[in-house]
């Protein structure tokens, strides 16, 4: 019962952030976090706080404001101390330039009494590449800008 409650709530939180309210998720980040997004792009890099987490939200509905997300896959393990999800999503998204881009999102997730201790994504980094370099040539600067971490202010 405890697994399938999980899973609906990731589910949710899926659904909130593609009718885009990210600011659930940050939300549902324990006090001291880890959230790592793969690769070295503008959305990559390594995130511990929640002003760092709200600019890297900020930064990726910048540049891809019509971002769908369709969970395909949710796997609970463990108990509520010890929660273990692995989740693949599809991303759909109308990109600022006039293109779209689509991707498969793997994100696996550790949580703690409800509140999620880390997030680990993971996707084809060369697909979210091509589409960052789009928007670039675009016209849209901040597509090849350095990853947002918890050394940048959260206001840029």
């Amino acid at each position: 019962m405890y697994h399938r409650f999980v899973a609906a709530q990731v589910r949710k939180a899926f659904a909130e952030i593609t009718a885009g309210n990210w600011e659930a998720m940050v939300r549902g980040m324990a006090p001291e976090f880890t959230y790592r997004f793969y690769g070295d792009h503008a959305l990559s890099g390594e995130r511990h706080t929640h002003d760092a987490l709200r600019a890297w939200w900020r930064r990726a509905f910048r540049l891809m404001p019509e971002t769908r997300f369709t969970v395909n896959d949710v796997l609970v393990a463990g108990w509520p101390w010890n929660t273990r999800v692995a989740t693949a999503v599809t991303v759909d998204v109308g990109l600022v330039d006039g293109t779209t881009y689509q991707n498969v999102v793997h994100q696996f997730l550790r949580m703690r009494w409800g509140k999620i201790t880390e997030v680990r994504t993971l996707e084809d980094t060369a697909v979210l590449e091509r589409a960052l370099d789009r928007l670039a040539v675009a016209g849209y600067e901040e597509a090849h800008a350095a990853p947002i971490t918890d050394g940048v202010p959260a206001g840029r």
